[in-house]
């Protein structure tokens, strides 16, 4: 893993979603974290400090739009996607008015995610650049 690597937080109640991030997300050189639902990815964004986190709406416990809200409210500054299969424009305006960066429908696109994580990368790399320029 070079110097790129960034951690990253999936959340969905469905292994097989999880399964198929961790494959794709590693295959682009990044590591992977994992929850079950918004209560767990609550406790490892706190822990973690992921880059990015990948949460699903629909989940027991807490759903993915109330974790969302939370970790906004802790963490600013961490990027969350919100991918879910029923993407009604309700659910969509929801996560952008709580500072979702985007909404992903499921099932997704394994080349779409990859080239999504690419330019991703390359955001967080440009930002980063300038939070430590010295002028």
């Amino acid at each position: 893993m070079g110097s790129n690597c960034m951690d990253i937080l999936v959340v969905d109640d469905q292994p097989g979603v999880r399964y198929l991030l961790d494959i794709v997300i590693k295959e682009v050189g990044h590591r992977v974290h994992t929850a079950q639902n918004g209560l767990e990815a609550v406790e490892k964004v706190r822990a973690i400090r992921p880059n990015l986190v990948f949460m699903d709406v629909r989940m027991p416990l807490m759903g993915g739009l109330e974790a969302l809200g939370k970790i906004k409210k802790m963490f600013p500054d961490t990027q969350v996607v919100i991918m879910t299969a029923y993407g009604s424009d309700d659910t969509i305006n929801q996560a952008q008015k709580q500072g979702a960066l985007c909404c992903m429908a499921k099932p997704f696109d394994v080349e779409s995610l990859k080239k999504f994580l690419e330019e991703f990368t390359l955001l967080e790399i440009e930002n980063s650049r300038c939070r430590t320029k010295i002028v």
